[in-house]
Formats: structure tokens, sequence, C-alpha cells
């Protein structure tokens, strides 16, 4: 059974819609990659999943039970966490502060701050440090640590790749087969087409607010890939 399923997922801004009838899926343990131009309806989707915009309950199903509309705090209690676009770190607290806030809903699992700082040991050497003192790549880290706190079924990565140099763009993927490396699954957000490609073993292409392309990774082509995202 999938871990997560969207059926027919509709989404809103007032009157505009954003969502015309998602259908996606992933299982236990699987990466799967969403792309698409600015625009597309990509973070929309990652929104609604996670509660910041309301849909019917049942459009969203995770582990079996239906959770569209419920509130975003519930949703994290559930399983599902994310690391959202542009890090949002508390700039108020130091590195492990942030990584704290991740533990609050007391999920049981692996991850603590033992695990965060043996998978990003910058992390341990800066845990005193505001926030806002580490690197982008760093607070990338920070960001995808303090969502591994909550212990998450399902992790959603929301363009980790954003404004940083490639070679920390690579440090940070290579650190995802150890992220899931025990079952965990995700979905990732990702610009880059050939990075999305490598990292996943699915692919969602989305164009304006529809599923335009979706199939294994490794199977389909440049050709397919760039019809489905710019839609020539």
């Amino acid at each position: 059974m999938s871990l997560l399923q969207t059926h027919q997922l509709k989404a809103f801004y007032g009157d505009f819609q954003a969502l015309f009838g998602i259908d996606f899926e992933i299982e236990q343990g699987e990466i799967v990659a969403m792309i698409g131009a600015n625009g597309a309806g990509k973070s929309t989707f990652l929104k609604t999943v996670c509660g910041l915009l309301r849909t019917g309950a049942d459009a969203i199903v995770f582990d079996g039970e239906p959770i569209g509309g419920i509130a975003p705090g519930k949703i994290v209690q559930r399983g599902i966490a994310m690391v959202p676009e542009g890090r949002r770190l508390f700039a108020s607290l130091s590195v492990e502060e942030n990584l704290l806030m991740g533990a609050y809903t007391k999920r049981a699992g692996p991850w603590n701050l033992d695990a965060v700082y043996a998978l990003f040991p910058i992390l341990k050497e800066r845990r005193r440090s505001p926030a806002t003192a580490l690197s982008g790549g760093q607070q990338q880290m920070a960001a995808i640590g303090r969502a591994l706190m909550s212990n998450p079924k399902l992790l959603i990565c929301d363009e980790l790749s954003l404004g940083l140099a490639p070679i920390v763009v690579k440090e940070i993927y290579n650190a995802l087969p150890r992220i899931c490396s025990d079952g965990m699954t995700a979905i990732v957000v990702e610009q880059d087409v050939g990075v999305a490609q490598r990292i996943s073993s699915r692919l969602y292409c989305l164009q304006e607010g529809r599923v335009t392309l979706s199939g294994a990774s490794s199977e389909l082509t440049r050709e397919q890939i760039s019809q489905a995202y710019f839609g020539v």
C-alpha cells in the first residue's frame, strides 16, 4: 500500500485555482522527485499535503488515513515533516535550539541530536552559533536536521539546492541515501532535472497545476521531460 496518495487534489489561493486534480502516490522507502518551472504548482502541492492549504479530507491519504484539511501540527505528529523553501530557520535561536524545535512532537525513532550531528558534523561544531551565522549550505543542513528531529515517516524537501553552490548541493544530496537508508520516504522538489533524475526512483513533472509526466526516473528521456516541462 502506498504511504501517501493524492486523489484529484485541488488547491486554491482565494478564488485562484492553483492545482487541478493531482493524482500522486509514493510507497514506503521511495525517493520521488517533482520538477516543473516556477509557478507550476510544486510548492503548492507540498503545502497542501502539509496542511498549509485546505482541501477535501479524502483528497490526501497518508498511511491509510485521510488527512486533507487537518491542521499542520497534527500532520507533523502523524509523521510528515517538510524542509521548506528558503530554510526558514528561527533567527533568534542557536543552531542546536533550532534542531530541538523539530523534536517537539516527541515521536519515537532513530533521529536525535547525536544522529543529526553524525550526518552533518559541521552543525555540531556550530551548535552554539546563531542560525543567522551559518552559510547557506549549513543553514540547509540545519533545516534538514530540524525536520529529521521529528522522526517522520515522510520527509518533504522543497528546493534544497536553491541559491547554493554546486559543490554544496552535491554534499547535501549525498546525505539523502543515508537519511533514507532505514526506510525513510522522501519527496524532493528540485529545479535541476539532472539532479532530480539522479536522486529519485520516480519523477513527476507539473505544469500549470497539472501532472504532465510521471514515470521511472531512469527511463524518462530528456525529450519527454522537456516537452512536459515547457509544454512544447
